[in-house]
């Protein structure tokens, strides 16, 4: 066991930014960045990128101090919806809390490399910001503690959260992270191209979806009227986009869990997985892709293309682009009622720190309780859906644009499986799947290979 959790800790770190791509700063799958414009529309005021050295200490070029009696928050958002975070902890500072609150922002691809090595060090910070998906890993190596001696004085009410998402935060009866937001790969089409196109809408813009057939038609349609260089789909050829159009159509044929509940075994259906590929492999076969895509959320964003899977994240910076006529939805239903996509959720998360005291420790917590509920609303504005129910049920949220919309994506969210080896077992899982959409290898081949070399990385 011990030879196995240091072999596979020492893969997920290594590959950590193809395994989260998601947030990368890389317009082209910026969680944090969807695109260019997220950068220039950010707050000039946002907290500047400091980065870390490898023995934990701050490595900080622009000289920006680190004030010894605030709590230090090491945060993750480096683009568009780091100036919404930014803007949390501007109006938490306002309200004269016992403690104040300063965002240091590291370098992105470096993050869970960097924390776990600070606090091993000694030197981690008071708060931090954790993905579902990497809660297993930062658990078993001790790198966060529970919150919940802390969470009923900061006016915690884990009956705002749902279920999948408390399951995922929870450990050995324990709670581990304040949950912030559910982000999940959606759809976005352009109102104007499928005016073009002669596709027709409901009320509120969404298209009706119902099977593979409904959707292809709908591309059909838009093949032959987005011009020259444009695309009627716009989806990479490798990396984490095609693998979450192909994570949410295995679950909406029925896939089983990718791997069992004890992370022992690799229970990933072969003969699903195939189906699922074959069907991503087949939007581009068929032409409704436009190879060699190298940004596809600002391929869209430029009005180039009809349709886009990609992140809830970047519905604010869409609206912020001019001339943009679009409507985002749910990943749509292609295999029946078996509603399911991709997702990952953002939660801060208490770092472990032998020498922080109790109240440091409550004082991080209630931030962090302040910003999943009063600063949720705020945190909306960067188009992430705000996990707490006290915010996704209000007026207010719900009279924002688009939300009440797609916001139903986090009842469907398929969250990764609680392992903390889900790092290597993805980055895997990627480097796969991209050999099928590159036509390299068929996709019984490569799924059979991907299913091996997991065992393989489950096994030490």
């Amino acid at each position: 066991m011990k030879k196995r959790y240091i072999s596979l800790m020492t893969a997920v770190l290594l590959g950590l930014s193809l395994a989260l791509a998601g947030c990368s700063s890389s317009p082209s799958t910026g969680e944090t960045t969807p695109s260019s414009a997220a950068s220039s529309s950010a707050d000039s005021s946002a907290t500047p990128d400091i980065g870390l050295n490898d023995d934990g200490t701050v490595n900080n070029p622009e000289n920006v101090p680190v004030d010894p009696n605030k709590l230090v928050f090491w945060s993750l958002f480096s683009g568009g919806d780091g100036a919404w975070m930014d803007k949390i902890i501007s109006a938490y500072n306002g309200t004269s809390p016992t403690k104040q609150v300063q965002s240091v922002m590291l370098v992105w691809a470096d993050y869970y490399t960097k924390l776990t090595t600070a606090v091993a060090a000694g030197k981690g910070p008071d708060i931090g910001i954790s993905h579902v998906s990497m809660l297993p890993q930062l658990v078993a190596q001790g790198v966060i503690q529970p919150v919940d001696a802390y969470a009923a004085n900061a006016g915690i009410d884990w009956n705002n959260y749902p279920a999948n998402t408390l399951a995922a935060i929870t450990f050995n009866g324990q709670h581990y992270a304040i949950p912030l937001d559910t982000h999940a790969e959606i759809m976005y089409s352009n109102a104007d191209m499928l005016a073009k196109a002669g596709v027709t809408a409901d009320a509120n813009g969404q298209l009706t979806i119902n099977s593979v057939a409904d959707f292809k038609a709908i591309l059909d349609k838009l093949k032959p009227v987005v011009g020259d260089g444009n695309t009627a789909l716009s989806l990479p050829q490798s990396g984490d986009d095609p693998y979450r159009v192909w994570w949410a159509t295995y679950f909406q044929m029925g896939g089983t869990g990718i791997i069992s509940d004890d992370g022992q075994t690799v229970t990933l259906d072969k003969a699903t997985a195939v189906k699922a590929a074959d069907f991503v492999k087949s939007l581009y076969d068929d032409g409704y892709v436009q190879p060699g895509i190298p940004d596809h959320q600002k391929m869209f964003q430029d009005g180039k293309a009809g349709l886009v899977f990609a992140g809830t994240w970047a519905t604010g910076v869409f609206q912020a682009t001019d001339g943009l006529n679009f409507t985002p939805q749910p990943f749509p239903s292609l295999y029946g009622t078996n509603q399911a996509q991709w997702a990952d959720g953002h939660n801060f998360v208490l770092p472990t720190n032998k020498n922080r005291s109790d109240a440091d420790s409550q004082a991080a917590v209630n931030f962090a309780a302040y910003a999943s509920s009063t600063g949720g609303l705020t945190w909306a504005g960067s188009g992430q859906i705000p996990i707490n129910s006290t915010v996704n049920t209000s007026s207010d949220y719900q009279n924002m644009p688009f939300r009440a919309s797609y916001m139903k994506a986090k009842d469907s969210a398929v969250f990764p499986p609680q392992s903390e080896y889900f790092g290597a077992l993805k980055a895997t899982m990627i480097q796969n799947l991209d050999t099928i959409w590159s036509g390299q290898v068929d996709s019984t081949t490569a799924i059979n290979n991907m299913v091996d070399q997991m065992t393989s990385d489950l096994s030490g």
